[in-house]
């Protein structure tokens, strides 16, 4: 913003300055450039996310969020359409024509005996039709109940999509994050690494110790640079899928918030608390639902050993009178009102097959919901388990860092006096910076497994 405020100071005063045309050109030319410095200045502008923020926009934005969405509009709009089936089919119908005169062929010859009959040329008609069912096997209440439960499905799959989502937007916040504190770690590391080099080869000038010593210090040095090189790449990668996943706008350029608390962990809470919240999670509640709609297709196949009945009128204006023989030329109207029933004889046969096949896919659904809970009672336990496991490992961390330090000040203080050789040297910085990393990794690691573990619960906090 400051170099903004440069640019626009020198324009002003460029512009107070210059009078002919060559100048007058020039101030347009100045003007453009700075429209494009500000420009320029405001794709480089970076926006610092935190993890809250990323999870908000991710639910407010990401696109397969709002494709659940729809579906379950459109389930809800299939609950309404079977409703309408309780509604009446009222049809309106007109017709014209226009019809020959009526030949009548007697006696024995062959078309030669004919008798011609004067018909009215022109025939009118326009009726209306209504058919409202009555009973139909209880198929109408069924067809509507699957549409319910199959809408019921369609929100519980868009609170899934919505957790998925969010456990994909933790997991790869935290995964940038701690790649961002292993970049800080490398960079710290490359400037000791350079000092030590210059330490190194000071030493090597005054021939306390071998050039292979150097060529060990060097090799340190640029496997730390492609190591922060590789990383820094990745970072890049990682913060391109974010904004993907929240939908922030390709040239846009983002940050995570590391300044942000994002240490949400409340402690761990016994088994059978996540276990009893987990047989209500979302794929749990979708099997049930699954199960529920088998069973109601089975009820809907058995409405084919039922009949149906239905009120039903019809009215109409006609022209001319065909009821009589020769025809009235009189227009006159019809109308009649009643109810009709209708059995299907063969379905006492033909649907038995429909029954036994409603029935087994009632049996395979039961199965498929008993390996569901299986499978997310399996997965509940380990990591359960891993979270426990990853707690435990905060104190060794913490003393393995403090060992590490320790281990490096002595090995440098030895190396320094020329008591050991680079390599002890190297080992030592090596066993400091995967220290450092796993403390912080091993936070990171609850974290995430904190949320992997609420997912799997069912009981993600909604923001």
């Amino acid at each position: 913003m400051q170099e903004l405020c440069n640019i626009n100071y020198y324009a002003i005063m460029f512009l107070k300055t210059t009078h002919s045309t060559k100048d007058c050109f020039l101030k347009i030319l100045l003007l453009f450039l700075i429209v494009l410095a500000f420009d320029s200045l405001q794709a480089q502008e970076i926006h610092s996310v935190s993890l809250n923020e990323a999870l908000k926009l991710a639910k407010e934005n990401n696109k397969k969020i709002l494709r659940s969405q729809l579906e379950t509009t459109l389930s809800e709009q299939n609950v309404k359409e079977r409703k309408e089936l309780r509604l009446p089919d009222i049809e309106l119908n007109g017709e014209y024509s226009r019809i020959t005169n009526i030949t009548e062929f007697k006696g024995s010859g062959f078309l030669k005996d004919k008798e011609v009959t004067k018909a009215i040329p022109e025939i009118y008609q326009v009726n209306s039709t209504f058919k409202m069912p009555i009973y139909a096997g209880n198929k109408i209440n069924n067809a509507i109940k699957i549409a319910n439960q199959e809408s019921e499905i369609a929100k519980i799959k868009t609170e899934k999509t919505q957790n998925d989502i969010e456990i994909e937007v933790v997991a790869n916040y935290l995964a940038i994050y701690k790649m961002m504190e292993l970049q800080k770690i490398f960079e710290e590391n490359i400037k000791e690494e350079k000092s030590r080099l210059k330490e190194v080869q000071s030493l090597q000038k005054h021939g306390t110790i071998t050039k292979n010593e150097v060529i060990r210090a060097e090799l340190q040095l640029s496997d730390r640079e492609l190591s922060a090189l590789t990383n820094s790449k990745n970072i890049k990668i990682a913060l391109h899928d974010l904004k993907t996943l929240i939908q922030i706008p390709e040239n846009e350029e983002i940050a995570i918030d590391t300044t942000a608390n994002i240490d949400e962990m409340k402690g761990l809470d016994p088994y059978d608390f996540y276990l009893e919240k987990a047989f209500q999670n979302e794929e749990m509640r979708i099997a049930s639902q699954e199960l529920n709609i088998k069973k109601t297709e089975l009820k809907l196949v058995k409405g084919n050993y039922l009949p149906t009945v239905n009120f039903f009128g019809n009215y109409g204006f006609y022209y001319p009178n065909y009821k009589f023989f020769p025809p009235n030329p009189y227009l006159y109207t019809l109308g009649q009102v009643g109810i009709e029933a209708h059995f299907d004889i063969s379905a006492l046969y033909k649907n038995k097959t429909k029954v036994e096949q409603a029935n087994t896919k009632i049996e395979w659904q039961q199965i498929q919901s008993e390996i569901i809970k299986d499978e997310i009672q399996d997965k509940l336990f380990k990591e359960h388990t891993q979270y426990q496991e990853i707690l435990e490992k905060f104190v060794v961390v913490d003393k393995a860092l403090n060992l590490a330090d320790e281990n490096y000040r002595i090995v440098k203080l030895k190396y320094l006096n020329q008591l050991v050789l680079i390599t002890e040297m190297v080992d030592a910085d090596n066993a400091l910076l995967q220290a450092k990393y796993n403390k912080i990794s091993t936070r990171l690691d609850a974290v995430l497994k904190h949320y992997e573990l609420l997912h799997t619960a069912g009981i993600l906090p909604q923001g």
